[in-house]
């Protein structure tokens, strides 16, 4: 039994453009002020393992991921590998609409029990994942339709 949110939103910018810089995780933190760092852990066959540091408004807060590009789909995936959120699959997606590019992200964390779906949905989803995913969201719109040209 899983828990899942997603957060999308329209982006006015070439398709390529969206892309490639949201799959730029190092440009992140350059980009996104609630983003602190990024480091890469490991390089490997299956894509990168990175430690995030971000911040949920005051409160800073940190996760480990696998992280692999897809660009013939194209979609980005990470996979949380610790603590609260181990397990949890994230996947961005890109849809050319009229209007721009609705980037999609959905944040998927089994949890067999039903203090753990509880958990999961009203600490961790409700809590920090929606509205980090919405600043993420939000913040990459204003960066791409500025620098679009």
């Amino acid at each position: 039994m899983s828990v899942r949110t997603e957060n999308s939103i329209v982006i006015k910018a070439p398709p390529a453009r969206v892309f490639q810089d949201t799959s730029n995780l190092l440009l992140w933190p350059k980009v996104l002020p609630h983003y602190r760092w990024i480091r890469v852990l490991n390089v490997g066959d299956d894509g990168l393992i990175v430690r995030v540091a971000a911040r949920r408004g005051w409160l800073p807060i940190r996760w480990t991921s696998r992280f692999r590009v897809d660009p013939n789909t194209p979609e980005l995936h990470f996979e949380h590998l610790k603590a609260f959120t181990r397990g949890m699959k994230v996947r961005w997606t890109y849809t050319p609409t009229p209007d721009g590019v609705l980037v999609s992200i959905t944040h998927e964390l089994d949890r067999p029990s039903a203090f753990g779906r509880w958990f999961a949905q009203h600490v961790l989803s409700d809590l920090f994942i929606r509205p980090i995913a919405a600043r993420t969201l939000s913040g990459f719109k204003t960066y791409l339709e500025q620098n679009a040209g």
